[in-house]
């Protein structure tokens, strides 16, 4: 029998779901499926409760913009045929057709000096190898329902960053998580610099609300806090000793460094710009991680209401149906 899916998508009450366009091509006698959409303003719990009424093999989790297609569930079947793994995700992509100022941000998101670790979130890079929350993102994230069950789902207190504690609580009890360079959804990246610059921002906050959540943290996501503490005492730090500009040279070197290496990857002369964005986006970031650490948003909030509208393909209805026969 073949595996079956539960698309779980949440989206903003009344809000566009993009990610229908590409679901209603796939080829569903190969890859029974359901569909979940939950409206609410809440991910977290709008994930958690359409994950309670689901009734795939697999929860698959995208955006209301995320775009997979049938490689895509090809890739994930075929880690997912492995009993013993428990998660499969993949990038996502910056479309083509995105434009100029989108295409830069997706430059610099995955590129590692840009994004560290996470930058395999936003490249298809290497072969399918086993791995930690770093590489893993929730808009392409498959997870055995069972599993994320009886682990008890998301946090419903972060927002974001949901999903890197789940993982890394899965992980810490011995599941193991893989991530698929092929297994790619095709996602937009936010398309002015004002909404880039929020998004660097809240994965910082929601980095911080984690921290402050499980007691524990990863050095190497304060970096960006450091450099922007950094950057703030150099002023105070007495100018002739060159010892203090050092980090920061050492910076603008790594900073063009990368610049370069993305000139060369992608041959588009607009990117010459990262060499701005790049501190842009990591300054965001550490601000975003000191407000996080400092005042956390999402706890105990009163539960605003979920709708949950949810329909299955044929074969999937034949499917459930013949294994509840089965079962009596």
């Amino acid at each position: 029998m073949p595996i079956t899916f539960s698309f779980i998508i949440p989206v903003k009450p009344g809000g566009y779901v993009k990610a229908l366009e590409a679901l209603k091509q796939l080829d569903e006698d190969r890859f029974p499926h359901e569909v979940l959409i939950a409206e609410g303003r809440q991910p977290s719990r709008q994930r958690n409760a359409a994950a309670g009424k689901a009734e795939g093999d697999i929860l698959y989790f995208l955006d209301d913009d995320s775009l997979l297609d049938n490689d895509t569930l090809t890739n994930c079947t075929a880690v997912m045929l492995d009993p013993t793994v428990a998660v499969a995700g993949g990038p996502s992509l910056t479309p083509a057709d995105d434009s100029g100022l989108q295409q830069l941000f997706g430059a610099a998101l995955s590129s590692f000096f840009g994004a560290g670790g996470s930058c395999n979130r936003y490249r298809s890079y290497g072969k399918l190898r086993e791995t930690t929350e770093k590489e893993l993102i929730l808009c392409n994230l498959a997870i055995r329902r069972d599993r994320y069950l009886s682990a008890g789902g998301l946090d419903e207190q972060l927002y974001p960053n949901e999903e890197n504690e789940l993982l890394d609580r899965l992980e810490k009890s011995g599941e193991r998580l893989m991530h698929h360079p092929a297994m790619a959804v095709k996602r937009s990246q936010r398309s002015s610099l004002k909404a880039f610059v929020r998004q660097m921002f809240t994965y910082g906050r929601g980095r911080g609300e984690q921290t402050l959540l499980t007691k524990t943290c990863s050095l190497t996501s304060f970096i960006p806090l450091f450099f922007v503490i950094y950057l703030l005492l150099l002023p105070l730090l007495s100018v002739k000793m060159l010892i203090w500009k050092i980090p920061l040279l050492l910076y603008l070197f790594l900073d063009l460094l990368a610049v370069l290496q993305a000139l060369v990857k992608w041959k588009n002369p607009g990117f010459v710009l990262l060499f701005f964005i790049f501190p842009l986006m990591h300054c965001s970031n550490g601000v975003g991680l000191l407000y996080g650490l400092i005042r956390r948003k999402h706890v105990h909030e009163p539960d605003l209401g979920i709708n949950i509208r949810s329909w299955k393909t044929k074969t999937f209805k034949n499917l459930t149906e013949s294994s509840c026969i089965s079962n009596n």
